[in-house]
């Protein structure tokens, strides 16, 4: 196991009936923006819960952040931030909101071009304080310190990373997540599922923990992600899924050990330049992932195939190949498609997305920092 530090700030509030104890959370005298994505927190009175809660606080609302959000939107709201001298962020919605108000905590303070703060990964000297009420379990944000923004006029897509980036608190009421449509519930389980993977299937490094921990959690999705689209209002259900969600992000299962997220780099290009969720462009990538580096993957691939999927007949090839197919079909039930075809891409964007990683100096990806433009072209040329 390597050397790690840990550190992790943000208090979790879990539980039904939970967003009246943001008051406690949140400075009695502080000026409050409150910032949402499409209009969901607002027509399921979510957004009227949260601003009962603020009490006597004076607070500004900012909606529309989107799906991807968006360097232009976000400064718009750092504007208001600036101008009517706004105390704490306190986002309402999933992973996109709470990355993009971090980029507003972020932009609020910086002394010259924000986006170069994030390109550039310039150190941050101070930003807003940030809440989170979560509504879309997936992506992890509320307890870590990282963010992914886009900025359309650029075609770009990029993270960053910053200890001052992780929120004071996060709400997590399973029974906000109810009203979420079935694409998004697949969504957000198959989002949690690979970022587990991501930091899982490596290599041994003995981090036991970390590993039976991670298991833990792929079989927490692969069990209860069905259940979710079959029964919307079960709470003990998307009790499970929220804070599997949280759990697969905030840290603790990388700690230690060697980590990859090339899926996840090689699918910005195509949410960027062609529509796909995020968590669609995993779905198409992870398999190709594994079957290109199945031979430095080896190991945990086999350990993956016992301790998730039950597979111990067969070859060692024969049960990584059934592994990686029961990985397909669990997202495919889940209702997410595994191919760029079936989306209705053209073959011709695999060049397209090998030129916006060389673009954006993304090679070599990978655990081993392996996977240069000819291995990638290989994932793609395989999930297509």
């Amino acid at each position: 196991m390597f050397n790690f530090d840990y550190y992790n700030p943000t208090r979790i509030l879990f539980g039904e009936g939970r967003i009246k104890d943001i008051d406690a959370q949140i400075p009695a005298d502080a000026k409050v923006l409150i910032t949402y994505g499409g209009g969901s927190a607002k027509r399921f009175g979510t957004l009227d819960e949260v601003k009962h809660a603020l009490g006597a606080r004076q607070y500004i609302e900012f909606g529309g952040i989107e799906p991807n959000p968006q360097y232009d939107t976000l400064m718009k709201a750092v504007s208001i931030a600036k101008e009517e001298k706004i105390d704490f962020l306190l986002a309402v919605g999933g992973g996109s909101v709470i990355d993009g108000t971090k980029f507003i905590a972020a932009a609020r303070y910086f002394e010259g071009d924000a986006w170069d703060s994030w390109t550039k990964n310039v150190p941050l000297k101070q930003t807003l304080p940030i809440g989170c009420v979560v509504t879309l379990p997936a992506t992890g944000s509320e307890t870590n310190g990282t963010a992914v923004i886009s900025r359309s006029d650029l075609n770009a897509k990029l993270s960053h990373k910053h200890p001052l980036l992780f929120p004071r608190f996060a709400l997590l009421d399973p029974k906000k997540s109810y009203t979420l449509p079935e694409k998004q519930i697949a969504n957000g389980v198959v989002d949690a599922f690979v970022h587990v993977t991501e930091q899982y299937l490596t290599y041994p490094v003995y981090g036991k923990v970390q590993d039976r921990y991670a298991e833990g959690l792929m079989l927490t999705l692969i069990e209860e992600g069905p259940k979710a689209l079959a029964d919307r209002q079960n709470y003990d259900v998307r009790a499970s899924i929220m804070w599997s969600a949280t759990q697969a992000l905030n840290g603790l299962i990388g700690l230690g050990v060697p980590q990859d997220w090339a899926t996840h780099r090689m699918g910005y290009y195509f949410t960027v330049y062609h529509g796909l969720d995020h968590a669609q462009t995993l779905a198409v990538i992870l398999p190709s992932v594994l079957e290109v580096q199945r031979k430095n993957k080896r190991l945990k691939l086999l350990q993956y195939a016992d301790r998730v999927w039950g597979l111990t007949d067969g070859n060692e090839d024969e049960r990584i190949n059934s592994a990686i197919s029961l990985t397909k079909r669990f997202f495919e039930n889940m209702g997410i498609m595994t191919s760029l075809r079936a989306y209705g891409i053209p073959e011709s964007s695999i060049d397209d997305a090998i030129n916006y990683l060389k673009r954006f100096n993304l090679f070599p990806l990978g655990e081993h920092k392996d996977i240069t433009e000819i291995e990638a072209r290989r994932i793609l040329s395989l999930s297509y």
